[in-house]
């Protein structure tokens, strides 16, 4: 059984054309507060990153937000939600991201939510952490991604007990359950420090 105190959440500063994704997000926060445990986001306040840190905020939720300068007149609008760290570069935040959380949540995102979720997976694989990853597959919107990493794996370029890095479900409250008592597969490498890499 894993034991969380805080959750990293990656996902979009825009809304999607989808009204799921924005109330999934929102679900997602809300349900993080409910079970005591504080959010870590991108510290944005627009797009998918508003809707999560409001829906944690609105539940009582610690909620870590934490961006780089140069973000901030794109990423936010209006006054921050929760502790807003302000950071000199993307690496750097990821590298925080990773450092204050137990467990990473991807939700529904472009370009740069799809290299943190696949960082932070390979992460896993190198043995650097073994926290839990996990997708909120809201509206299906990760089934490409799960049939990519399923074709990926029978053309023999990622090990098949390697599909055991990551947990989808579509519904906030069985994602956070499932995380709790997910375990990394075997056969994962020694473990490494990212200077290492």
């Amino acid at each position: 059984m894993n034991s969380f105190s805080r959750i990293c959440v990656y996902c979009a500063a825009s809304d999607g054309i989808n009204g799921e994704y924005l109330a999934g997000a929102s679900a997602l926060g809300g349900e993080i507060a409910r079970r005591g445990y504080g959010l870590v986001y991108g510290g944005g306040s627009v797009g998918l990153m508003g809707a999560v840190a409001r829906g944690a905020a609105a539940g009582g939720g610690n909620v870590h937000g934490i961006i780089p300068a140069a973000l901030t007149p794109k990423e936010i609008s209006g006054p921050p939600i929760g502790v807003l760290e302000i950071v000199d570069s993307m690496h750097t935040r990821k590298a925080r991201m990773a450092e204050l959380s137990d467990a990473f949540i991807a939700l529904p995102g472009g370009f740069g939510t799809l290299e943190e979720l696949f960082e932070t997976i390979t992460w896993t694989q190198l043995g650097i952490h073994r926290k839990p990853i996990g997708l909120l597959n809201i509206a299906g919107f990760y089934d490409p991604l799960l049939a990519l990493i399923e074709h990926s794996i029978v053309q023999g370029f990622v090990r098949p007990q390697y599909r055991a890095l990551l947990v989808a479900e579509r519904d906030p409250a069985t994602l956070l359950d499932r995380l709790l008592v997910h375990e990394s597969p075997d056969g994962i490498v020694r473990w490494i420090t990212p200077e290492q890499v």
